[in-house]
């Protein structure tokens, strides 16, 4: 139980910028182009926001900011910020169905205080949004390609684990039961596996599951902490986020980290970009293209107030 606790607070403390006192976060969104190997930054803002979803129809980003969700044009424009109703505490795990009609949105509860994360789906377009998940916190990651599983990341049984549920609601299965956090599931575009984050080895790496969460499989191996293993369409790559010292199993924001593509074929890792400060929020959630040829991803700066 001790443990259980002393997860749930250090993650939920994870769930916002520690920003140290005195200072203010600038942040940057990026979208890195395969072909090039160059990142270009669209937007430089005296602000935090994060996780950017790439649009089904590629024509926007999408970032949440102060507990509200903002279309971001690929020119850096803001494009306005999307109605989801009374949802107005999402965090950074939000994201689309593989069809592009709806979005679902990890996100507190006006009526509770401290922090709270439950799952909600609304329209891509916007609108009224109607609730999964009836405990919290729930954090969501993934949906299945055929749109009828929601996957997320919750404390139940003492323990932090991936779990599923029906898009419409219902009994939530748990998927994996391995001591240590099991974190960002999200499915295979082929529907055939489950990518996630582990620290079952004693060092955050990303797995893969089958669907019913039998058959676990590591996908790296080194000594850094990864996380988020975010498929592109094309079912043959992810980008990862590297944080370059063991976090063991936090993902704090402000730390030097990196992003690397994993082939899911041979496991090999590539650099994708040089060093950067970063970290929760840069990358938490799916930011393809449909023509898994670019993402896009935020980094940080600090600054005095």
């Amino acid at each position: 139980m001790k443990k259980s606790l002393f997860l749930l607070a250090f993650l939920c403390q994870s769930l916002f910028a520690q920003v140290p006192e005195g200072k203010k976060v600038i942040s940057s969104l990026y979208i890195h182009d395969l072909q090039t190997g160059k990142s270009e930054m669209i937007l430089k803002e005296n602000r935090h926001f994060e996780a950017p979803n790439w649009s089904p129809d590629g024509s926007f980003l999408l970032i949440n900011s102060k507990g509200k969700l903002e279309k971001i044009g690929l020119d850096g424009e803001n494009l306005g910020i999307l109605n989801t109703g009374e949802v107005q505490k999402a965090n950074n795990d939000h994201g689309y169905s593989f069809d592009g009609k709806t979005l679902f949105i990890s996100s507190g509860k006006n009526e509770i205080q401290s922090h709270s994360s439950f799952i909600y789906k609304v329209s891509a377009e916007g609108g009224v949004p109607e609730l999964i998940t009836p405990l919290s916190p729930s954090y969501w990651h993934g949906v299945s390609p055929d749109g009828k599983f929601v996957v997320y990341c919750a404390p139940r049984n003492g323990n932090y684990d991936v779990y599923k549920m029906s898009v419409d609601g219902g009994e939530e299965v748990r998927l994996t039961t391995a001591e240590g956090l099991d974190d960002g599931p999200e499915y295979s575009p082929d529907g055939k596996y489950i990518y996630f984050n582990s620290y079952r080895s004693g060092m955050m790496q990303i797995w893969r599951m089958k669907p019913d969460g039998f058959d676990p499989e590591q996908m790296t191996f080194d000594y850094h902490s990864n996380w988020f293993a975010h498929v592109a369409p094309n079912n043959q790559i992810a980008t990862i986020i590297t944080y370059l010292e063991n976090q063991k199993e936090g993902h704090p924001f402000g730390r030097q980290v990196k992003l690397r593509l994993l082939n899911l074929k041979t496991k090999e890792l590539k650099d994708l970009t040089e060093e950067f400060y970063g970290g929760q929020g840069t990358i938490n959630v799916p930011s393809w293209n449909p023509e898994s040829t670019k993402f896009a991803y935020v980094r940080y700066e600090l600054e005095d107030l």
